[in-house]
């Protein structure tokens, strides 16, 4: 090889090698988003008592893919998103996780009830779904 035909090669794998850590960390990202997607859409689902089967035959999709999405193992379709919104009642925003406009009450204040949400939010998920445990065991009884 020449010097030229080396300088060439070792560029073209620096560049390859450059574009290969940007997937990897792209890969990453996108894996916490759809893992972090999948845990929301299951805690939502649990939290109107749904199982995977009543709300993948609301979504028109087999269980098994609906579980699938709740597990990270396959990606959530873009054109889901606000049909799944629709079926919570939440936005698609707070569905994939985005910060989400605050909406006032009566004297411009945030209730104090979603005061209490934002902070459960900032607990960790182990936390997070004790907390929905309980709620879910307290809506029941309340229901009854």
């Amino acid at each position: 090889m020449t010097m030229t035909s080396l300088s060439a090669h070792a560029s073209h794998r620096a560049t390859a090698h450059a574009a290969s850590w940007a997937h990897d960390l792209m890969a990453t990202e996108d894996k916490d988003f759809f893992a972090a997607l999948g845990q929301r859409i299951a805690t939502l689902r649990k939290a109107q008592n749904m199982t995977q089967q009543q709300l993948a035959e609301q979504l028109g999709i087999a269980q098994q893919t609906l579980a699938h999405y709740e597990g990270a193992r396959l990606r959530v379709p873009a054109s889901m998103l606000p049909q799944l919104a629709q079926l919570f009642g939440v936005a698609v925003d707070a569905l994939v996780g985005q910060p989400v406009a605050k909406e006032r009450g009566k004297r411009g204040r945030v209730s104090a009830l979603q005061q209490q949400f934002e902070q459960i939010e900032q607990l960790p998920k182990t936390k997070q779904k004790f907390v929905l445990e309980m709620l879910s065991a307290v809506l029941a009884k309340g229901s009854a």
